[in-house]
Order: C-alpha cells, then sequence, then structure tokens
C-alpha cells in the first residue's frame, strides 16, 4: 500500500509541555507513512507542527501539503491525528474490505485493548452491544476503575451490582430498571443533562472518553456501518473516543441520515448475530384509552408529532386512525407508528422540517419495526444533539409533544425523573421537546399521566411536590396537562387558576383533599 509522506516541524521547545520525540516515535511506529523534517522545497501529504505548548510560536506557514496541517499543543492531540490518517488512508489508499479484516478480533481480546481507569461510553438502549458488555464483565479481573456512562441500559447490568464496585463504577446519565438499585445505593451516580446536551459533554471535554463501545449494522458496498437504532449520543461519543470498539451485528437494522460510521474509523470489530433486544408493547387500559383520546382531540391534521414508548403514546396512536397528514419528529418512535405509516394517516407531507421523511435519534420496539425501519428511505436517523434540540425542533409547524410525569403541583412544576430524593429516571427528552415545541408555531406541549399511582392510593397531582424531588419542567414551560378525567391547560394561568384547572381533572377521590390546599393558599 502507498504511504503518506508527513512533514514534521519542531517548535523551539522552550515551554515543552510533553515528549514531542516520544510523540514522533509513536506515531512512526503506528501510521504508514514516512516522516521526515519539513522541507520548504517538498510538498507533503500532511505537516505535522509539534508545538510545545498553546503558544503555537513555530514559524510553519512556509511549508506546503496536500491534504492537511495539523499543529499539536497536547500528547491528546495524537488522537485527532490518528482519525485523520485513518480518513486520507480511506479516500485515498486503502479498500475498506481490508480495515475490516484487520480490525477484526474476538469479543475477549477487544476488550483486552482497554485500560484501567478508562471511561467507557456505551452505546444506547436496545443498541447496547451485549457481547462487548458480557466479555467486559466476564475480563473484569484485568482492569480497575471502569467508568461506564450511558443512558437507558436495555441488559442484564452485571458491572452495577455489588462486588463490581473495583472494577466498574456505573455514571448514569438516565437511570434505568438495571441501574436504579446501584444509584440509590451509592455503588453508580447519575448525572444530570438534557438529552441534546449528552454529545456536548463529550465534544467539549466535560467527561472525555476514552472508549466506546458501539453496536452497528453490517458496512454497505461503500464500507459504511449504520448505527440503526442508536444514533442519539452512540455516533457523538464514537466521534470523540480515543478507542473505538464495534459489535458488528447482522441484525441490525440500517437506518437512513446522519446515522453512519466508515469501517476504517474503527479500531477492532466483534461480530455478533444475537437479536436485537425486543420491547414488547405495552397494555393498554381504559385509563390509558380516555387520556389518549384527550390527547388525540388536541392534534391536528398537518401536526407533527413527538411520542414516547409505553401505554399512553400507544393510546394517542390509537385515537389518530382520523386524522391526515401527520408527520414525526421524535427522539424515538415504536411500533405504534407502523400501523399508522402504513394507514396513511402519518404522510409527513405537512412537515416543515424534513418534509417527508420521519425523524428519530433511537428506536424501541418489536421486530415489526426493526424490519420496517431497515434501510427505508422515509426514516432517517440523526445525532441527539440535532434531532432533540430546541431550535432544531421549533422548525416544525403545529409541532405537539407528549410526555409523562411522576407529579404536578398545583402550581404547574412537574417532576418526571425522581420520588423525593430517589432517583428513577432521568430529564431525558423531555425539557427539550417542550422548550421547541413551544417555540414552534402553533405548537402544543402536553403532559399525560393517570391521576393516581400506587394503584389508586397515590394522586399525581399534588399540593407540593414530594421533598427533595426535582423539578424536570418548570412551571414557566409547562403548557397543558391531560389526565383520564380531563384537559388543564395552563398556560398563561395565574397560580390560582392553574390550582383549579389541575384539581378539575384530578381523580374524585382526592380532590377535597386538594381543594382544602386550595383555600389555605388562596384565601
Amino acid at each position: 500500500m502507498p504511504r503518506l509522506s508527513v512533514g514534521i516541524k519542531y517548535c523551539g521547545g522552550c515551554n515543552a509541555g510533553y515528549d514531542r520525540r516520544e510523540f514522533l516515535k509513536r506515531m512512526e511506529a503506528e501510521f504508514s507513512a514516512d516522516f521526515e523534517v519539513a522541507k520548504v522545497d517538498k510538498i507533503y501529504d500532511m505537516v505535522i507542527v509539534l508545538c510545545g505548548c498553546s503558544s503555537c510560536c513555530a514559524d510553519h506557514e512556509k511549508f506546503k501539503f496536500r491534504f492537511k496541517k495539523m499543529l499539536v499543543t497536547d500528547v491528546d492531540d495524537y488522537y485527532h491525528i490518528k482519525k485523520y490518517f485513518n480518513y486520507i488512508e480511506r479516500m485515498v489508499f486503502v479498500n475498506w474490505k481490508d480495515s475490516y479484516k484487520n480490525a477484526l478480533v474476538s469479543a475477549e481480546e477487544a476488550v483486552s485493548k482497554i485500560k484501567s481507569n478508562s471511561r467507557i461510553v456505551v452505546s444506547h438502549a436496545v443498541g447496547e452491544p451485549l457481547d462487548l458488555i458480557d466479555a467486559l464483565v466476564k475480563n473484569r479481573e484485568q482492569y480497575e476503575n471502569l467508568e461506564i456512562v450511558h443512558m437507558v441500559a436495555m441488559g442484564k447490568g452485571e458491572y452495577v451490582k455489588p462486588g463490581m464496585e473495583k472494577y466498574f463504577h456505573h455514571n448514569a446519565l438516565f437511570v434505568g430498571a438495571s441501574t436504579r438499585e446501584a444509584v440509590k445505593s451509592g455503588r453508580a451516580d447519575y448525572t444530570p443533562c438534557f438529552f441534546y446536551e449528552v454529545p456536548r459533554l463529550f465534544k467539549k471535554g466535560y467527561l472525555p472518553i476514552d472508549v466506546a463501545l458501539i453496536q452497528v449494522s453490517e458496512p454497505d458496498e461503500h464500507g459504511y456501518c449504520s448505527f440503526g437504532v442508536s444514533n442519539d449520543y452512540s455516533k457523538p461519543g464514537a466521534e470523540s473516543a480515543k478507542l473505538v470498539i464495534a459489535e458488528v451485528n447482522k441484525n441490525m437494522p440500517r437506518t437512513l441520515g446522519d446515522s453512519f460510521i466508515h469501517v476504517s474509523d474503527i479500531d477492532y470489530i466483534v461480530e455478533s448475530s444475537h437479536p436485537i433486544i425486543e420491547l414488547k408493547p405495552a397494555k393498554i387500559g381504559e385509563v390509558e384509552k380516555a387520556i389518549g383520546k384527550y390527547c388525540a382531540s388536541l392534534i391536528e391534521d398537518g401536526s407533527t408529532l413527538q411520542l414516547g414508548i409505553g401505554a399512553i403514546p400507544d393510546a394517542v396512536l390509537l385515537f389518530l386512525k382520523d386524522k391526515k397528514d401527520l408527520g414525526i419528529h421524535s427522539e424515538m418512535i415504536s411500533d405504534g407508528v407502523v400501523e399508522l405509516v402504513e394507514a396513511g394517516v402519518i404522510n409527513n407531507k405537512k412537515k416543515t422540517l424534513h418534509p417527508g421523511k420521519i425523524v428519530v435519534t433511537f428506536l424501541m420496539g418489536t421486530k415489526r419495526l426493526y424490519d420496517f425501519i431497515d434501510n427505508n428511505p422515509m426514516i432517517e436517523s440523526y445525532p441527539v444533539d440535532y434531532v432533540n434540540d430546541p431550535m432544531v425542533i421549533m422548525k416544525n409547524y403545529k409541532m405537539v409533544s407528549i410526555n409523562s410525569c411522576v407529579q404536578v403541583d398545583l402550581m404547574g412544576q412537574v417532576c418526571s425523573e425522581s420520588i423525593g430524593l430517589k432517583q428513577i429516571s432521568g430529564v431525558g427528552g423531555q425539557v427539550d421537546f417542550i422548550r421547541g415545541t413551544s417555540m414552534a408555531e402553533d405548537g402544543k406541549a402536553i403532559i399525560a399521566i393517570p391521576s393516581t399511582a400506587a394503584h389508586g392510593k397515590v394522586s399525581r397531582i399534588v399540593p407540593f411536590l414530594d421533598e427533595g424531588a426535582a423539578i424536570t419542567t418548570s412551571r414557566n414551560e409547562v403548557d397543558y396537562i391531560i389526565t383520564e378525567y380531563g384537559i388543564a391547560q395552563l398556560r398563561g394561568k395565574t397560580l390560582k387558576q392553574r390550582a383549579e384547572a389541575l384539581i378539575n381533572i384530578a381523580h374524585p377521590d382526592f380532590r377535597d383533599s386538594l381543594t382544602g390546599e386550595f383555600n389555605r393558599r388562596f384565601n
């Protein structure tokens, strides 16, 4: 294979913060290139300026190059150079099939490349690379203090179980069922963050990523693998990581949009063939049907929807069959959307952003959904810092967002992620979409909840949020609250008017106690 030519320029070294000669030796050992001290009369493929510090005082303007000049001020710049080398080789020299073959290893060998004290980001939800996680846990004696970062985990979560503290520490960006007890007991931590800002944590160095463990589709004829069911923070995480290990699963659907990684940008590849994790549709009861009907009454023809997963979103979809020209711009979709697409109800024709396309950032459902999205030109997947950016969401005309919560107090403050001090989930994309929807022309932001919890023993509409409960959506941003007893539209209402509206949609068993608090507060 042809080799790149690289000219090296040193600065004076008066304040060098790293060993520049060792840096060069590392590049010479790992890169297929010919390195020499840069000459002014020669044109190189690349020029690399080894600056000792951020001053970059070296005189480098006179050197010529075909592709790029890169300034090195810190030892971590090596990983940026490596990614660019991979890019140039891919574009100029390398057959991607050779790159794939060279990167192919067993799961055990792949995880052996991870060093102790590394921070690892793991693909989200049903995109979790199960074989890699199993190998990581199986070979735990190789490590100390691996920080595992992710949102919802759908696998076994063995790395958070008692006895694993020496090897692993989980940093949850969203607390799920498999990690909830570990967070409560202190074996794991929770980091609050809006979903759309998670990639920023990686890109801007708030949470520098050493390793990305991702699950992707098989490569296409050009060598590009799709992130499939988990684009969200998985793609930005891989782009920010120093080491990328991919589980290439032949069952991963190929989603289109900005949802690809080239084989040459993957350091190690592990092939797998397990089914993608499935979530069975939730059971829809009479309460959910009533809520769904009220929600549907606010959705006009030509609206663009954001829906989650569960009984209430599925119930909403049941009552949309007489609507026309609906569209989807949502952090995720589930099986219920497929039926409305097949019925012609969802066609995305009236969308003002990405007309004709369903826009998502991740997916969860059954094989029916995964088959539907596979290589489907109607489906476009983008990273979450695009899909969930409120400034992007607001570009959709008649945007309707539907989310849920744990409690709403009489002022309209919404808690969606904790029971008192106990963290049970996370903010997710709720605030992203409430803010974006509120800024959209004719947008409607809905919080939809059953009026009670604990089999009717606890009201979800309360005088005060539980002590220590997180305020997810503030009273300044709340718009519609819906229960099986009706709709409370809160925007523009006084505190007194809000309390009256919320009491009217509370469960009848709790209205007297809520009215007693109302009278104490406002009379």
